[in-house]
């Protein structure tokens, strides 16, 4: 049955894909397509609404994006936000006025009009997040201004005979308190929907085309015993069963006595085919005198994908390789109308030549609904709540050069931070937490004697979908606890720092 659809439009933004999981959290389905697709495309989908994200340029700029003009005549609500607001009044004949400075900036949003069905439920006032060097000056006809804050005249606008709205923040960001609320009115209250999308109609439908292109042919999945791949794998095997083989690939970059557990699950408890590869040497022998991150990933890509291939070879007849890929790895690895923040393995680091046709069956979704697919398709709870773990594994945790001996190191000062984290209770409370190791060593004392050892950064951050993300407030105790045990336990390291640095600005990892 076809389901109701809310149509995104990127304008170049990072942030039209949190408004896209902000939309999937109300049980409505939804796609992001650049700006500049054709509206047969977007008629064919048959939207119920069409979202126009935010982007990074000015309306008033030579590098303004703009989307077709066309969707204002498909008779659907329309929501901007932000730089979509912008060209939206543009196009009405409104005027746009750029200052000389961004302004991000946190504030009160005074509703005009509380009654209004967009204001459903919203508080008056409420906080709300503002990020604009932009502005409206002169409103276009059959406009009107129906909320304002101190800095902003003209924050959500609307022609309420057409249902277009218009945002001047960003509902999608936490610091929007309720941001979700007012999208949810936009679902509901404006666009009429019911909110008629649930996973297991995702489950159905992917099984069912999975078959469809499958057939009777072999397929070898890319198994890394994380969550996005185990998912991916066991949707697969519920598709095709033994024509699936999934091969592990242990590279030496993985966290200690990981692979050992990855064979025990699979082997043992799901019952799948699976090959493991030893490739600890050959990956360290690609990886030696490498300083660069993105250099690191790519090799890394392209070494996993080479040793598919031989797999292929001994087994025969295999045309289509699975891969764990989700929808911040598309993201983060750069799209038409995004810029990359760094290459995922097993996107921007696929070489042009590879010899299998990919099926990835959960790159629409974001890690929240991956473990939520996963808990309706019955794996093992203790396989779903393991922490988010980089395709490149501990490559990109080895800053600059890798080498036995700094793998080492990280693995065990790697063990003592999640260890710790556990007996805390709050292994399910942080999105991640793990050790970097550093290109720097400094003086220290040990048993009365002076060290010269390298230095251990620990990493612990609150997210929901890995897009954005909070460093972990810690307490004392528990990093004083984790600090003590590394230096004590992992010779060669004599200094512990915490990074607190949340993301934006930074990445969760490191490189």
């Amino acid at each position: 049955m076809k389901k109701e659809l809310i149509t995104i439009l990127d304008l170049g933004g990072q942030n039209s894909h949190l408004v896209a999981r902000c939309v999937r959290e109300q049980s409505v389905y939804c796609e992001v397509l650049p700006y500049d697709v054709p509206i047969e495309k977007i008629i064919m989908g048959n939207p119920k609404g069409i979202i126009v994200s935010g982007g990074a340029h000015s309306i008033n700029s030579f590098e303004a994006l703009k989307a077709s003009p066309e969707i204002f005549g498909l008779n659907v609500p329309i929501l901007g936000i932000g730089y979509g607001m912008h060209w939206m009044v543009k196009h009405f004949g409104g005027k746009i006025e750029t200052s000389s400075r961004k302004e991000s900036i946190q504030s009160s949003l005074h509703l005009n009009s509380p009654t209004k069905p967009i204001f459903s439920q919203i508080e008056n006032p409420t906080p709300v997040h503002i990020s604009h060097s932009d502005q409206i000056v002169e409103m276009p006809k059959e406009f009107i201004t129906l909320a304002h804050t101190d800095e902003c005249a003209h924050a959500v606008i609307a022609n309420e005979s057409k249902k277009f709205y218009g945002l001047q923040f960003n509902p999608e960001f936490k610091q929007t308190e309720q941001g979700k609320e007012l999208l949810r009115n936009f679902l509901f209250a404006v666009c009429g929907l019911s909110g008629d999308w649930q996973l297991t109609d995702y489950i159905e439908e992917t099984i069912k085309g999975i078959k469809e292109k499958v057939g009777s042919k072999k397929v070898i999945c890319a198994l890394s015993g994380g969550v996005d791949s185990s998912v991916a794998a066991t949707l697969v095997h519920k598709a095709v069963g033994n024509q699936l083989v999934c091969v592990f690939v242990d590279h030496g970059l993985m966290r200690k006595d990981e692979p050992e557990q990855v064979v025990e699950a699979f082997q043992k408890q799901l019952g799948m085919n699976l090959i493991a590869v030893d490739a600890k040497e050959r990956f360290l022998n690609k990886l030696a005198g490498i300083k660069d991150a993105e250099r690191k990933r790519k090799i890394i890509g392209e070494e996993f994908i080479r040793v598919f291939e031989e797999e292929k070879n001994k087994l025969g007849d295999i045309d289509y390789l699975v891969q764990g890929t989700i929808y911040p790895d598309i993201i983060e690895s750069g799209t038409k109308t995004a810029q990359t923040i760094k290459s995922h393995h097993n996107v921007g680091g696929l070489p042009e030549d590879i010899d299998f046709e990919l099926l990835e069956p959960v790159r629409l979704l974001f890690k929240d609904e991956v473990r939520r697919l996963g808990e309706k398709l019955g794996l093992p709870h203790d396989l779903l709540w393991r922490q988010p773990f980089p395709g490149p594994g501990l490559g990109v945790r080895v800053l600059e050069e890798i080498t036995k001996e700094k793998l080492s190191l990280l693995k065990d000062a790697d063990a003592i931070v999640r260890e710790e984290i556990k007996k805390a209770g709050m292994e399910h409370e942080i999105w991640q937490a793990f050790a970097v190791l550093p290109p720097i060593r400094s003086v220290g004392m040990k048993d009365e004697a002076r060290t010269y050892a390298y230095a251990v950064i620990i990493r612990a951050v609150m997210s929901e979908d890995a897009m954005t993300a909070e460093w972990a407030k810690l307490p004392y105790e528990l990093l004083d606890t984790m600090a003590t045990r590394i230096i004590s336990e992992v010779d060669g390291i004599n200094r512990v720092a915490y990074d607190i640095t949340g993301k934006p600005p930074g990445t969760i990892e490191w490189e």
